[in-house]
């Protein structure tokens, strides 16, 4: 007589128990997916570029038609001219190109800068034991609620002293000194967000301070770093004080902004040129957001569900 032996059916797999963590992130995806956000999204998208509309036709249209309606009548009335970019490129003292090369010259070291000193800052202070560190920490933290405005005058009368004054190099170490402490505070929590295991992991493998860094940390900061670079780039291109303060207002040192700043002429009476002068100084800011904005809205979420 032969027996059977019954098959037995696999169990049903049990459900892994969500962590705080994933249970915020799956609530935060539900709210922000939902039709009522959605549609908040795209009102707040339109409120937005209806003035970037506005000012892109402003720019095209005659004086004439610039001062006598607003920029929505070109639509019963369309008149275009390219006389407003002529003039605000070739039609004034300085030269409008000079001036965008001086801002290109002057916004990247100013963004490079910090984020270099602002890694090897935040790696210290993340993963490097010594004593005082906390304390170090919130001092530099600190340093974000000291307006710069208090500190145009000591810093001015020491790059005059040390005959610095009236260079690109005053603006460049002007900014880096604003935008370390908020590039360090930034860039050490993303750092402390990393798993300690895989730093752990790259030790018991050899691996000194300097490989940690570049080949295990560096990698994973991307989104913060491009997120950071977004902000320091639009401060420092859209910046006219600093610039005006340190390098003196030279026309070889001088950035973008003081161009547009004298577009409205001494009285006002060339406001109209206004709108193609701020159209242009936007544009490479523009390309920079869009180019860098998959790595700037990661940067921005990241810590934001942890538990």
């Amino acid at each position: 007589m032969t027996t059977t032996t019954p098959v037995m059916s696999p169990a049903p797999p049990t459900e892994r128990k969500l962590t705080r963590a994933e249970r915020r992130a799956a609530a935060a995806k539900t709210k922000l997916s939902s039709p009522a956000a959605s549609t908040i999204a795209i009102v707040i998208a339109v409120l937005w570029t209806v003035p970037t509309l506005g000012l892109l036709i402003t720019s095209f249209r005659p004086e004439i038609d610039i001062r006598r309606s607003g920029w929505w009548t070109v639509f019963s009335d369309p008149q275009f001219t390219f006389d407003n970019y002529d003039t605000v490129l070739y039609g004034g003292s300085t030269n409008f190109a000079e001036l965008f090369v001086n801002s290109i010259v002057i916004t990247l070291p100013a963004v490079i800068i910090p984020i270099s000193l602002a890694l090897l800052a935040a790696y210290a202070f993340a993963w490097i034991p010594f004593r005082g560190r906390n304390i170090l920490f919130v001092a530099v933290f600190a340093l974000q609620v000291v307006p710069l405005q208090v500190t145009l005058i000591p810093l001015l009368r020491l790059y005059v002293d040390i005959d610095l004054a009236g260079s690109f190099w005053t603006v460049w170490i002007s900014h880096s000194i604003f935008a370390l402490p908020l590039a360090i505070f930034l860039l050490h929590n993303f750092m402390k967000e990393i798993p300690a295991s895989l730093v752990e992991a790259a030790r018991m493998d050899g691996a000194g301070h300097v490989k940690i860094f570049f080949q295990v940390l560096l990698p994973l900061l991307t989104p913060a770093i491009a997120a950071f670079a977004v902000f320091q780039f639009l401060w420092v291109w859209n910046d006219l004080l600093v610039a005006l303060t340190f390098a003196g207002g030279a026309p070889d040192v001088v950035p973008l902004t003081v161009r547009v700043a004298e577009l409205a002429g001494t009285r006002g009476s060339d406001w109209y040129l206004l709108a193609a002068g701020a159209f242009v100084s936007i544009v490479l800011p523009l390309l920079v957001f869009l180019s860098l904005q998959r790595f700037f809205v990661r940067g921005l979420l990241a810590g934001s569900v942890k538990g």
